[in-house]
């Protein structure tokens, strides 16, 4: 891997971020993304730097339920130090049960909640960051999970978005709420469910939320691309830590970046064709043994992380769509023995935003959702079978 350094002025050191009993030395956590932080993209994310490193979302209802592909994406190798898991949920009796279950059966080291999905699938049910404008409702669900998980000693944290749009906003009042709760931090995304990924995060409304719960770890997301805009945040919020997402599609060096950061070194990785092309094959291997050996699953899977790995770099088009339709292990090794493994790393055409920004639109919500602060009736009714399968995407 190739390592270089970067401006002086550009360090930064950070006490290590305290979750509960939990030490997370390098504060840094890599923001659960359905479909892409299984445990091997975990792994390789470890491998390269310290943090934590949370499994995709998974739904309350098809955990209580105990569907297999609920019990896989829970899963973690025997040497992630701290199992994490984030739930996704809108009945406050179900993502109690799911904590239960994750704390009486040990299956888990620290439990995060899901208040800032912006996928119109979730939030037209009410849930994600439609959730926390039910004051009522986001209430009950941040107090039964608390309560629950404290029964385990597992510190239980909640990530959300500024609100549903610019009109309403929902962050300091909810992270008010999960503080008075006992959560252990918040994270904010600066987006609102309204601008999707689009558009710059708000970083100052993480400021602001900083200064609102000053007596526990708030932590920052949005728009950090490199070890640099981490810093940035850092500087300019005041945040306790920060929460990676769409930054490091493609490049699970960054976490060893993140932790040169902090640690106040100057290295970052800067990898060369070849080196990206065994981490892509790598990669892959990881996602065969993550699906059970099911080459053809895993192989459909790692499809979408090749445009992110080879972003910037020279492949050409037609490479570019044979390996978007990759097969098998041994196709995808043939495929990369025709790149120009001499080809250094290409610099800023591989670096900043990557994966679908969206565009701003108007969020889908349920019924009247937006009428009152408080569930009404039908609203109520409509919580318990608001659920989705497995993951809320």
């Amino acid at each position: 891997m190739t390592v270089v350094a970067t401006p002086p002025a550009l360090k930064l050191e950070l006490p290590p971020l305290k979750l509960g009993g939990i030490t997370v030395d390098t504060p840094v956590i890599l923001a659960p993304m359905a479909g892409i932080t299984n445990s091997a993209f975990r792994r390789l994310c470890r491998e390269y730097g310290g943090g934590m490193y949370v499994a995709e979302m998974v739904t309350s209802r098809a955990l209580v339920e105990r569907t297999p592909e609920s019990l896989r994406i829970i899963s973690h190798d025997e040497d992630e130090k701290v199992r994490s898991v984030q739930l996704y949920g809108v009945d406050p009796v179900t993502v109690g049960a799911a904590v239960r279950m994750l704390v009486e059966e040990d299956r888990a080291d620290h439990i995060d909640l899901n208040f800032g999905c912006p996928v119109p699938k979730v939030t037209r049910r009410g849930g994600g960051s439609a959730l926390p404008w039910k004051i009522d409702l986001f209430t009950s669900i941040v107090n039964t999970a608390v309560k629950e998980a404290s029964k385990g000693g597992i510190p239980l944290t909640i990530k959300m978005r500024k609100g549903i749009d610019e009109d309403h906003l929902t962050y300091l009042d909810a992270g008010r709420i999960a503080r008075d709760a006992g959560v252990a931090a918040v994270a904010l995304h600066g987006r609102t469910a309204a601008q999707f990924y689009s558009g710059q995060a708000d970083w100052s409304a993480i400021a602001r939320l900083r200064e609102a719960l000053p007596d526990i770890p708030v932590l920052g997301n949005g728009d950090i691309w490199s070890a640099e805009d981490a810093v940035r945040m850092v500087r300019e919020t005041g945040v306790d830590g920060v929460v990676v997402g769409r930054g490091c599609q493609g490049r699970p060096w960054l976490f060893g970046d993140l932790q040169a950061a902090f640690e106040g070194s100057d290295q970052r990785h800067r990898p060369g064709l070849r080196e990206v092309a065994e981490g892509v094959y790598r990669h892959a291997e990881l996602m065969v043994e993550t699906f059970g050996n099911d080459e053809y699953k895993a192989l459909r899977e790692i499809r979408k992380h090749m445009a992110w790995y080879f972003k910037g770099y020279v492949v050409g088009g037609e490479l570019r769509a044979k390996l978007a339709t990759v097969p098998t292990l041994e196709v995808l090794r043939e495929y990369l023995d025709e790149l120009d493994m001499d080809s250094p790393y290409p610099g800023v055409d591989s670096e900043g935003p990557r994966g679908r920004a969206g565009s701003p639109k108007k969020p889908a919500l349920p019924k009247d959702w937006l009428q009152s602060r408080q569930l009404n009736a039908e609203q109520s009714a409509d919580i318990s079978a608001a659920e989705l399968d497995v993951s809320g995407g």
